[in-house]
């Protein structure tokens, strides 16, 4: 009949987009089952099996690293001889092994002691998986990602050795080119990868920049 809901065998309406939230639920599980505290950790490793980020005894900086996966995944790269520092305004609960570090503080604020202590040279991967809170205008949330990114760009330039490697998500909207030729101008190579691993219908998509220029 027009206009009536699809029933479950529950009664209740079936929800959109089911296989797509099946697949999301799937490696939530999966991600859990691992030891990781979020999905988030498959689009780190697939960025990672394609362009081969981060090596072992790398140092890593982990930008928005809440709640904790990618520092995990990034820890296990670099290696006992490496070190990864996440930072994030939101505490780290996850447990996390010898040669990784999080800091609650403000990527804005790098000049915080705190955030330079633990490693005295630069870093050979900066890598942000930071959205904004998203509004529901698709608009109004691209702009507050390319100001995000903004942030991530001007830290890792700082911050990342020559040759240095660079990963941020953006969600795709106007300024998503101009965020694309800045990292294009600092880098030897540009990628734009969007993980298998992420929502069909999502936004989100990853800059990679390889071999920082200067």
């Amino acid at each position: 009949m027009k206009g009536k809901k699809k029933q479950t065998k529950g009664g209740k309406p079936a929800k959109k987009g089911g296989r797509s939230g099946q697949w999301a639920d799937h490696l939530t599980q999966k991600a859990k089952s691992m030891g990781y505290p979020a999905r988030s950790v498959f689009k780190l490793e697939d960025i990672q099996n394609k362009f081969q980020i981060i090596k072992k005894g790398d140092t890593v900086l982990d930008l928005g690293c809440s709640p904790g996966s990618w520092t995990l995944y990034a820890a296990k790269l670099v290696g006992d001889q490496g070190r990864v520092l996440g930072i994030d305004l939101k505490v780290v609960e996850t447990k996390l092994p010898p040669n990784a570090l999080t800091i609650q503080d403000d990527i804005l604020k790098p000049e915080n002691p705190a955030f330079i202590e633990p490693h005295t040279g630069a870093f050979n991967a900066v890598i942000s998986d930071m959205a904004p809170a998203t509004t529901g205008r698709k608009d109004v949330d691209a702009i507050r990602s390319f100001e995000l990114c903004r942030m991530a760009l001007d830290t890792a330039l700082k911050n990342l050795a020559f040759h240095g490697n660079f990963v941020c998500k953006i969600f795709q909207g106007n300024d998503f080119k101009t965020f694309e030729q800045e990292v294009k101008a600092a880098f030897k190579e540009c990628r734009v990868f969007k993980p298998e691993s992420c929502r069909k219908q999502s936004k989100e998509i990853y800059i990679i920049g390889k071999e920082k220029i200067k």
